[in-house]
């Protein structure tokens, strides 16, 4: 019988530390799978600082650097001003890239940086304890935000992608969500244009990917898919921003 579905050979066939029903799986099997389509496995670096993914080099099976928390675009843009010919991206969480590591993000946006930014959001911080992120919805309950969150306390839900859409160094945003086959599709085509985009030397590109976290949202895998497609999305929607 011909094979016709097999593993990437930019991942490696190991077993996952993450949480029955996360979606950073699917996210890294989808990187995976553009890297090597675009035939680039030999010239791509990821980075991945602290959060749930900071252990992505045991996963994909090509060159991967670590950076400390929220400073993935500080090290990937010296990277790629050092090997411009390398294709170098990051894989941030919410937390890392909305919290701490704000600054980098927004000057690595403005500066125009040729990378490629692939933005978990799963709307709480699953690596430390389920604690309210940037991205927490309104009245979401968190173990900082037991009653939920409250705009007054906390204000409002971080929306970075249009905050970084104004920037006249950004190339291309867009968010997708894994909360369905079809829309896990649309993901990989959005992870590959920001991949081109790079291969272009068009400048900054990012894509946010709306991701289920079953273990802080307290769901069902099953549930926490339905919660990012009917509760997550009104908040932040889907599609093209820039």
């Amino acid at each position: 019988m011909e094979k016709i579905f097999t593993k990437p050979e930019s991942l490696y066939d190991v077993p996952t530390h993450y949480c029955p029903g996360c979606g950073h799986g699917i996210a890294h099997r989808l990187i995976a799978e553009v890297v090597d389509e675009l035939g680039i496995r030999e010239k791509t670096i990821g980075v991945a600082p602290v959060g749930c993914a900071v252990v992505a080099y045991d996963y994909w099976n090509f060159d991967c650097s670590e950076a400390a928390h929220g400073r993935a675009l500080a090290v990937a843009t010296g990277i790629k001003r050092v090997r411009p010919e390398n294709v170098v991206f990051t894989y941030q969480g919410d937390g890392d890239l909305a919290a701490i590591g704000t600054n980098e993000t927004i000057h690595a946006a403005n500066r125009g940086e040729n990378l490629t930014v692939i933005f978990i959001n799963n709307a709480v911080y699953g690596m430390t304890g389920g604690q309210m992120a940037p991205t927490t919805l309104l009245g979401q309950k968190t173990s900082t935000s037991l009653e939920g969150r409250v705009k007054e306390k906390h204000g409002y839900p971080l929306k970075i992608s249009e905050m970084l859409a104004i920037l006249p160094g950004v190339y291309y945003i867009e968010r997708v969500s894994l909360d369905s086959a079809s829309e896990v599709l649309k993901a990989k085509r959005a992870i590959r244009q920001a991949f081109n985009n790079q291969i272009n030397n068009l400048g900054f590109s990012l894509v946010e990917v709306l991701s289920p976290c079953p273990t802080y949202f307290g769901k069902t895998p099953k549930e926490a898919l339905e919660w990012v497609k009917l509760v997550m999305q009104k908040e932040f929607p889907l599609g093209k921003i820039k």
